[in-house]
Parts: C-alpha cells; sequence; structure tokens
C-alpha cells in the first residue's frame, strides 16, 4: 500500500511526487489525462512511485486513513476534483490541497469536507519547481490533530535549515493558504524595491548591468541576503545570446501576476491594515501592463528638464543598500501586521514567530533576516508592530536618512519608485504621534454629522458647522 496519494502531475505535482519519492515514501500518482502520468513514468523511475490511469484505483491503493495531496489549478477545478474523490473516500481521510487557492474557499472547503466526515488541509507551498523538488516551504492549516498525522510526511520534505523543517502547523482552516498569500505580497513588494534599487543604480548613478551585478551579490553578503538578491545578480550577468545584450535588456517591461498580491491587498482592506507598499508593488505591475501608452506619455509628458550635478558613486551605492533593506523591512512589518490583525479577526492564533522560521528556506521570499524578524515576535509576544522591536527600531532610527535622500533624488530626476515612496510615507506615518485625521472627522461630521472624538473628553461628539 502506499502511503500518500499525488492527484496532479504538472510541474509542480510531478516535483512533489519525486521528492516523496525520494524521501522515502511510497507514492501512487494520477492526473486526470493520462499524458502527464505517461511523462512523469518517464522522467522518473522509483519503486516508491506507483503511476495510476483509474482514479478508484488510484484511491484504493492508499493506506487508510488515506491521504491525497492535490496540485491541480486553484478556483473550481479543486471544487470539481473534490466532487470526484468524495464518493471514494472513507470517514477520516484527508485530502491536503498544495495549490494558490484563495484562504475563503479552502475555509469553505474544510467546513463542506467536515460535514462529509472527510479532514481537509490547506497546504501554501513556496519555492517554485525547484523547492517543490528538493524541499520547499510548507504552511498547512485545519485541525491540528489531523495535521499530527501528515505531519512526518510533510515535514521530511519540506526545506531544512538549522535542522528544523521548514513547515508547522499554522492553525484552523484555511490559514496555510493565507499564510502563503500574505507571503506572496511581500514578495511582490521586494521584488518591486530590488527593482527600483536597480533603476536608481542604473539610470541616476550610471551604472553598467556589469556593474549592479557585482554590487548585489556583494550586498547578498550582508544584511540583504535573500533568495531574491541572488537570482537578481544572476539575471543581471546573463547575456542574451541572439543580440549579445545583457538578458534585462531584452525583456518586455510588463509584468504578469496571478493574484496573490492582489488578494493580499484587497483582504487588507478587510481586515483594515495599511497595505501601502505591497499595494504599490501590485498598482505597478498594473501601470508596466500600459506599455504601448507610456511610450506614447513619454513622447507627450515632460519630466525634470535638467539633472544636477553627477553623484559620488560609493556615497550614493551606501545609501541605496540602506535605503533597499529599510524598505524591505517596512515590508515584511506591513505583512506581519496583516498576520496579526487577521488571525485576531478569523480566530486562528496564528504564531508570528513560527512563520518567520519557516519562511527562511525553500520559498522565494527566503533571507537571512527572516532570524531577527522571528527573534522579535518571540521576544515580545504582544508586539505590534516589527519597527518598534528594539534591533529593527535601531535600523530604522539609523537607515530612515538614507530612505528619504534616495526617494528624494529619485523623485527630482524623474524615477517612479512606488514601493521605496510608500516605504517612507508609511514610516514617516507611522512614527506621527499627531496626524491629519482630524481634519477628515471635522469634514465627516460637517456633511455627514458622523460624529467625533475630542482630545479633552470621552464620548463622541457632534458640531452645527
Amino acid at each position: 500500500m502506499n502511503s500518500i496519494g499525488v492527484f496532479g502531475l504538472g510541474v509542480m505535482g510531478a516535483n512533489l511526487a519525486m521528492n516523496m519519492a525520494n524521501k522515502g515514501e511510497k507514492v501512487a500518482v494520477y492526473n486526470y489525462t493520462s499524458d502527464l502520468t505517461e511523462k512523469f513514468k518517464s522522467n522518473f523511475t522509483s519503486d516508491n512511485a506507483e503511476a495510476h490511469y483509474d482514479l478508484e484505483r488510484f484511491v484504493n491503493s492508499l493506506e487508510k486513513p488515506r491521504k491525497v495531496f492535490l496540485m491541480v489549478t486553484a478556483g473550481p477545478v479543486i471544487d470539481s476534483v473534490i466532487d470526484s474523490l468524495v464518493p471514494l473516500l472513507d470517514k477520516d481521510d484527508i485530502m491536503m490541497d498544495g495549490g494558490n487557492s484563495n484562504f475563503n474557499d479552502s475555509n469553505r472547503r474544510y467546513h463542506r469536507l467536515k460535514e462529509a466526515g472527510i479532514h481537509f488541509v490547506s497546504v501554501g507551498v513556496s519555492g517554485g519547481e525547484e523547492g517543490a523538488l528538493h524541499g520547499p516551504a510548507l504552511m498547512p492549516s485545519g485541525d491540528e490533530k489531523v495535521y499530527q498525522e501528515v505531519a512526518p510526511i510533510l515535514e521530511k520534505i519540506a526545506a531544512q535549515v538549522d535542522g528544523k523543517a521548514c513547515c508547522g502547523y499554522l492553525g484552523k482552516e484555511g490559514s496555510g493558504h493565507y499564510v502563503k498569500m500574505v507571503h506572496n505580497g511581500i514578495e511582490y513588494a521586494d521584488m518591486q524595491l530590488i527593482t527600483e534599487a536597480y533603476q536608481f543604480l542604473r539610470e541616476r548613478l550610471g551604472l553598467s548591468v556589469e556593474e549592479i551585478a557585482t554590487t548585489f551579490r556583494e550586498w547578498n553578503e550582508g544584511e540583504l541576503e535573500s533568495y531574491l538578491m541572488e537570482i537578481t545578480s544572476d539575471i543581471l550577468t546573463h547575456v542574451d545570446e541572439e543580440t549579445n545584450k545583457p538578458m534585462v535588456d531584452v525583456i518586455l517591461d510588463k509584468s504578469g501576476q496571478k493574484g496573490t498580491g492582489k488578494w493580499t491587498s484587497q483582504n487588507a482592506l478587510d481586515v483594515g491594515v495599511p497595505l501601502s507598499i505591497i499595494t504599490e508593488s501590485v498598482f505597478a505591475r498594473f501601470l508596466s501592463g500600459l506599455k504601448e501608452e507610456r511610450v506614447r506619455a513619454d513622447q507627450m509628458l515632460s519630466g525634470p528638464t535638467k539633472l544636477d550635478q553627477d553623484l559620488d558613486k560609493q556615497a550614493w551605492l551606501e545609501l541605496v543598500r540602506k535605503a533597499l533593506f529599510m524598505g524591505k523591512i517596512c515590508a515584511y512589518a506591513q505583512g506581519f501586521h496583516q498576520y496579526k490583525q487577521a488571525s485576531e479577526a478569523y480566530g486562528w492564533d496564528l504564531k508570528l514567530e513560527e512563520i518567520a522560521l519557516i519562511f527562511r528556506g525553500g520559498c522565494i521570499i527566503r533571507a537571512g533576516i527572516l532570524n531577527e524578524i522571528s527573534d522579535a515576535f518571540k521576544a515580545d509576544k504582544q508586539l505590534p508592530n516589527l519597527l518598534l522591536s528594539p534591533f529593527f527600531q535601531e535600523k530604522m532610527n539609523d537607515y530612515q536618512a538614507s530612505l528619504r535622500k534616495v526617494v528624494i533624488k529619485g523623485m527630482e530626476s524623474g524615477l517612479s519608485l512606488p514601493s521605496l515612496g510608500a516605504s517612507l510615507t508609511y514610516y514617516d506615518g507611522y512614527r506621527s504621534s499627531q496626524s491629519g485625521a482630524n481634519m477628515i472627522q471635522a469634514q465627516r461630521d460637517y456633511f455627514g454629522a458622523h460624529t467625533y472624538e475630542r482630545v479633552d473628553k470621552k464620548g463622541t461628539f457632534h458640531t452645527a458647522w
């Protein structure tokens, strides 16, 4: 009998199945179309992997309680697969969804299957194709007792950092997919911030692609160390064989997305979190899609007429490094604030220090700084915001002047730096004990009698303006 079944043999599903088999699990695999099953069999030969072409035989090949790992397209397809599996499963069998599902769908599926006596585990999976094959970051949720039954497999196939699996029980219902969603939001912001630093170095400092690649490689040896910094320096060293130009220069500047960044921003509105950096990174992708309009606008709309003198490259390299680090930390602060708010709103009891540890390996945002982020939430369970922890407070106080200079210089130079700019605006807004919101409350009371609170009395008040 097989210990687990993988339903869906696209690249991610096939790689996860191979990962399981390579780690000693007996894996049954199945795909609705036989072509991917044949491809899997031709690419991977192992006594631990058993291919099936009949769904009922696939299910019956699994030891009880059966464990089925779904790796199919998120959305209606998953509901269709669940419909086909439920009649073949028994009470207490376990279904896991490793796709990029919306957490609301996962909540619904969790409760639907619970009524049928079947357990549902929502599993966020990050790391792309390589991570799936060699060790992804896994973010499972559902009933903790059920997680304990699948934990030996999931923790075995997950990435390992300092002897700890990048996998652990997160919370109830679909909170695993929620954690993955916000992970992707942070990923959007991180990518955009790196891109803006690249633009500044190239367009304002005049560095060559090769010089920026070297710079990023050096930065990746320090506090900016991360997977995204590593691959960006690799990208910048790649030359297009057809044109002999840097590969980055022959790629059209229109960025795509699969929706998880947008979901993160939409949910931030629901739970009341100022998610400006991540949201600006989503909007930047939308703006990049207006390529034809941007080309036209470039000919019609003016920018700065004259740039000031050449900048001191070494001095500005350090300013940009600090600005990038501060932008990243502000993005993490917003993302983890969203985790905190959602945990309270949905009753999930998310453990922020554990989430940070899961992100250290396998996933796209893996970075050295996640150890400090975990330590911050471990030291203070009630920490309202990452920026207020002693370590990051000191960094922000030291680096805020650098971020300020880079954003101002970028604006003076006509560069669009939406996420770096949003980082500074968020930082300044968060540290302001007095904001302009009193004027907004006065306006709301004037036109709609919405009332206001006073600084010198308790209660709510209205003025006959």
